[in-house]
């Protein structure tokens, strides 16, 4: 689809979504606010669907498991339901408690304008990061804009810095904890299996025992992350479950538990019975990592869909919530046409825009097979439990950019002999170029046909010099996209705010 096509069919569905707020506002003296934040929640979701949803779909693509196609349909599919399922009904009005709603004087519409802005900056930051292939957090995006906002709207005062410093934490923790457990999984991979001589036997074992692990650290995730706004209505309508506010660590423990020895039990002889068929290499095995990284990819999605559609709809339900009984709330409810908003606009941006990131994750950082995406995810999952069990911050998109960045350093580590030995054959094939020269050059050598043939001879010298040069500049992991990525990551909230600041003065000025 051509990009003219694609932006035609996102400015419907903002459209769309603006008209439908028109029709619940009516006619009253700030009903065009609604509007436009309708509009400015829609295209903040589609641009969430463009970025935050590669990270967890990227390394399936990058490593042959999923075509684009299907990436974008099981992703699509699973963040709308994530997000429409088990959303929530009610969502805090300024998010991760960073300005607290008394600050703005009980003035409800210098609330609306500070989160319309916030809205509106962070989507055109995401908008931004998506075209310069830079996968940033929609969390910290938002959290920039609201900053942005609250600032313009009251002063430097009405930050809560501390808060602002854990997020600033959550750039290096965030990926070095991805980077670490998904360079752990994927040293277990190569020393249980692929650095044995019987890989098939070793993998016979090892398998079943890693994809277990995966469905225990997921159904944890999801647990946690995905069923925390729905809990209560489980708990209602299942007696059984603990009557908490949302799930306990230990009931999410509990859940993966039970989930990865089930697993355990149900594969085993499958993956037993799939190794006798298999070759004794390592394109063969990879296959063995194809089906649960399908389930991974779903799974992340809808947890995702479930956890981040708040960066959307959250600001907008807190405008709306505003305008219809003018004044500020901690809480506010999130209609139906708002949770709609945030859903399928993540699943129409992904459908339209999401394949440049999807590359860009899955491979332009480093090349992406199999076992490396299924230790992508894994690192994906376990470190957002481990995170939110120790009250650190992270971010999902730090934490699998990150897990990308470990498994690609890890690889290097891993190959630095060949390096070295790629260096020592630069150095002799180096020589012979010398040689090659001062022979070509020798005032000796009058035979034409000897002249020509020691000018061929070093032409070709020359050439496998630079192939040995060339073999030795290209490292596993790319350092330009890593430095344009942390770049990225360093400046989002100040971007965000900036920008943020700006629009709130021009729809306060509009507003009189």
């Amino acid at each position: 689809m051509q990009n003219g096509l694609k932006i035609l069919f996102g400015v419907l569905f903002a459209v769309a979504i603006g008209y439908y707020a028109s029709t619940i506002i009516g006619h009253g003296a700030h009903a065009s606010f609604l509007v436009l934040a309708a509009v400015f929640g829609a295209y903040m979701a589609m641009n969430i669907g463009a970025n935050d949803v590669a990270n967890n779909v990227g390394p399936a693509y990058g490593a042959g498991a999923i075509s684009m196609t299907g990436v974008i349909i099981i992703a699509a599919i699973f963040e709308a339901m994530g997000a429409l399922v088990a959303g929530g009904d009610v969502v805090g009005t300024i998010k991760k408690g960073i300005i607290e709603p008394e600050a703005f004087g009980g003035d409800p519409m210098l609330f609306v304008y500070a989160m319309s802005a916030a809205l509106l900056a962070a989507a055109l930051w995401l908008n931004l990061a998506t075209w310069l292939k830079a996968p940033v957090s929609t969390t910290h995006s938002i959290v920039g804009g609201v900053v942005g906002g609250g600032i313009a709207a009251g002063g430097f005062a009405i930050v809560s810095w501390g808060t602002m410093g854990k997020i600033v934490a959550s750039w290096v923790i965030s990926p070095v904890l991805g980077g670490v457990i998904a360079a752990t999984f994927l040293y277990v991979i190569k020393s249980q299996i692929l650095y044995k001589e019987d890989k098939l036997a070793a993998a016979k074992k090892v398998v079943p025992v890693l994809v277990a692990i995966m469905t225990a650290a997921f159904l944890t995730y999801l647990t946690l992350k995905g069923l925390k706004h729905v809990w209560k209505d489980l708990t209602d309508a299942l007696g059984f479950l603990p009557q908490t506010k949302k799930p306990t660590f230990g009931v999410a423990l509990t859940f993966g538990f039970v989930g990865g020895v089930v697993s355990f039990f149900m594969l085993k002889p499958r993956i037993a019975k799939k190794v006798m068929q298999m070759e004794n290499t390592r394109e063969a095995l990879n296959l063995l990592f194809t089906v649960p990284l399908v389930f991974a990819a779903a799974m992340l999605s809808f947890a995702h869909g479930a956890n981040d559609v708040a960066n959307a709809v959250g600001p907008l339900a807190a405008v709306n919530d505003a305008l219809m009984h003018m004044t500020i709330s901690h809480k506010a409810a999130i209609p139906l046409w708002v949770m709609v908003t945030g859903g399928i606009g993540i699943s129409v941006g992904l459908a339209l825009f999401g394949p440049r990131l999807i590359r860009t994750v899955g491979s332009e950082i480093t090349e992406l097979d199999q076992m490396r995406a299924f230790s992508i995810m894994m690192a994906a999952a376990i470190t957002v439990v481990i995170a939110s069990q120790l009250g650190l911050p992270v971010s999902s998109t730090h934490i699998a950019v990150g897990a990308v960045f470990g498994v690609g350093f890890l690889r290097e580590w891993l190959d630095s002999k060949k390096m070295d030995e790629k260096q020592r054959e630069l150095q002799a094939e180096s020589q012979k170029l010398e040689a090659l020269k001062e022979a070509m050059n020798d005032p000796a050598l009058t035979d034409p046909a000897k002249k020509l043939e020691a000018i061929e001879a070093h032409k070709a010298q020359k050439k496998k010099v630079k192939r040995i040069k060339k073999a030795l500049r290209e490292n596993y992991v790319k350092r330009g996209m890593v430095k344009k990525i942390v770049a990225a990551w360093v400046i989002t909230v100040p971007a965000a705010a900036v920008l943020s600041a700006v629009i709130f003065y021009v729809l306060k000025g509009i507003g009189g």
